[in-house]
């Protein structure tokens, strides 16, 4: 029945798959990572209000380990500058081969790349300890040790187990946008649990009532997700909700990059 409620949704995963060769890292970042989303002015934007979530999240010292993996990393680190101090390796993973080597470039310091040292200040700033920001970001990139091809919708999504498996896992604005429909995003939750060891972590931002996205000549679509499919995927995929914050996009934020109504951020543990 929730299927018929919704607007039809055409979207294959091969169609998905075919949309994202056309994705533009550089205006992902663009639309996504400067001004006005990108304003550390005040706690009312939404990219200090994300910071903020996973920044107390890993003050709680609760969450830490070996290796943490973030799943769908895309051409972004901002998600890692708080789970970096917790954790000895991060790897990062992505589908698109533009943003492994986004990343890549970024982690060896190459001329031109985005430039994350706003977000490294402010990170610092909320975390309190008076760190200088250029430690933060010497020890993000000495961490991220491997950047991996990973695909969510395959049961082994890495093409091989995770060995040993990860302590805990981050996936910021990533299953809702790869996947045609809530039974995929479902499934491809459970798939990326199984790369986490038992009692791991997983924190988890997203799109709320989305259903398009822009990069480039790309207009990616996202499935509409409210509270309460995020809720129950999680515990379909046998995690135990510890933690559910969600943010409703101010108007003065709705630039047309996309029709997103909020962010929600859930930390949940396996």
């Amino acid at each position: 029945a929730g299927a018929t409620a919704a607007a039809p949704r055409h979207e294959t995963l091969a169609a998905l798959r075919e949309g994202y060769q056309h994705f533009d890292p550089r205006a992902y970042l663009q639309n996504n990572y400067l001004p006005p989303r990108a304003d550390f002015s005040s706690e009312e934007f939404v990219v200090p209000w994300k910071l903020r979530c996973l920044a107390e999240t890993f003050a709680s010292g609760e969450i830490h380990g070996r290796t943490l993996i973030d799943v769908g990393s895309g051409p972004t680190i901002y998600q890692l500058l708080s789970a970096c101090d917790h954790f000895e390796e991060i790897v990062a993973t992505d589908y698109l081969a533009v943003n492994r080597e986004e990343l890549g470039r970024w982690v060896r310091g190459e001329p031109g790349t985005f430039d994350w040292s706003p977000f490294i200040q402010h990170v610092c700033k909320i975390e309190g300890r008076g760190e200088p920001w250029q430690e933060k970001e010497r020890r993000l990139r000495d961490r991220l040790s491997r950047i991996l091809p990973i695909d969510v919708h395959r049961p082994d999504p890495l093409g091989a187990p995770l060995r040993p498996p990860a302590d805990a896992l981050l996936s910021a604005f990533c299953l809702e946008a790869v996947s045609p429909d809530r039974a995929a995003f479902a499934r491809a939750l459970a798939h990326v649990g199984s790369l986490l060891r038992p009692g791991g972590h997983a924190l988890l931002l997203g799109a709320l009532g989305e259903s398009f996205y822009l990069a480039g000549a790309a207009r990616l679509p996202v499935v509409p997700l409210a509270e309460d499919d995020v809720r129950t995927a999680l515990t379909g995929a046998g995690f135990a909700l510890r933690d559910f914050r969600s943010y409703a996009m101010p108007p003065a934020l709705r630039t047309g990059v996309d029709d997103v109504d909020g962010v929600f951020f859930a930390h949940a543990q396996k």
